[in-house]
């Protein structure tokens, strides 16, 4: 009496005869090794089970997302990309093809040091980690990050907006000057127009400067603070950083500050912004749920 055997062995026996027809007879093969002539021929008109070709089809379409999201998507944001698709496979499945084909999700570091300045009392905490708002331009958060390159250190400065986690301006500069911050919320201002925001950030000497208080002021944005040596009063700021480095910097250094820029636009602009699921947005972009806010506000929707 055969020995019965898992489904994959007994595909790998009748591989194994297939390989070795024109040495042996087939029968005898069969027999020796535990397997029915007639499963074996069957095999041969359908050597791959229907599961396994649906594991490759889906592989293909998992690859696509993973390789779209330039390696940071797990399990869980390909699912989701599969489903809009119009898949219904489970994040189980998705997990294992992912595991057996060496698809891991990305993971990088997150080192920070960007002196500050002395506390000033005359900018309060206005904004007391309230990180959830209602609408667009409510609040905004800004930071400095640094980004190594073979030609020195490049700083970067973001401003983001809370209601959609969205980098609404930004700016890189070699020198960690007023300037940097100046640019980038320049630039949100002019992207944005903002009225009577909110604009909070940490005690870097850049944000303590006599120009920042008279642009915010000339720009109707409202300036607030992190108590000192605080990193969760900016949390939605440095967890930017933190995806910024572990999905797309991975402890590289830059050839040049200029290879750098390039690629810190099309991290920024292209994907964070347009394309990359957050889950506090309940999985989408920040630009596909302004989008959303937008038609509700209008009736579309």
């Amino acid at each position: 009496m055969s020995k019965i055997k898992a489904p994959g062995k007994v595909r790998q026996t009748y591989k194994f005869i297939e390989s070795h027809s024109d040495e042996f007879n087939v029968t005898t093969m069969c027999r020796v090794l535990g397997v029915e002539r007639s499963g074996y021929y069957a095999w041969l008109q359908h050597p791959v089970s229907d599961r396994a070709q649906e594991d490759a089809r889906l592989l293909t379409l998992i690859r696509a997302s993973f390789t779209a999201s330039h390696g940071i998507y797990g399990a869980p944001r390909i699912l989701q990309d599969l489903r809009e698709r119009g898949e219904t496979c489970s994040k189980h499945r998705v997990a294992r093809l992912m595991r057996e084909n060496g698809l891991h999700a990305l993971h990088g570091y997150r080192i920070r040091h960007i002196p500050v300045s002395k506390p000033l009392a005359l900018i309060p905490n206005l904004l007391q980690r309230q990180f959830t708002v209602s609408r667009p331009n409510e609040v905004w958060v800004t930071d400095i990050t640094y980004i190594r390159t073979w030609q020195g250190w490049l700083y970067l400065a973001v401003v983001i907006d809370l209601f959609s986690k969205k980098v609404v301006g930004w700016a890189a500069r070699p020198t960690i000057h007023r300037e940097l911050v100046l640019d980038a919320i320049a630039n949100a201002v002019r992207s944005r127009r903002p009225r009577n925001t909110l604009i909070h950030s940490d005690q870097g000497t850049q944000y303590g400067s006599d120009a920042w208080r008279c642009f915010c002021k000339a720009n109707h944005l409202e300036p607030s603070m992190s108590r000192r040596g605080n990193c969760w009063d900016n949390a939605v700021a440095e967890s930017f950083f933190s995806s910024l480095k572990k999905e797309r910097i991975k402890k590289r250094i830059y050839a040049d500050q200029e290879t750098a820029l390039l690629d810190l636009a099309e991290y920024i602009d292209d994907f964070y912004n347009s394309a990359r699921r957050h889950s506090h947005l309940g999985g989408i972009s920040p630009n596909e749920f302004e989008a959303v806010h937008c038609k509700r506000e209008s009736g579309v929707y």
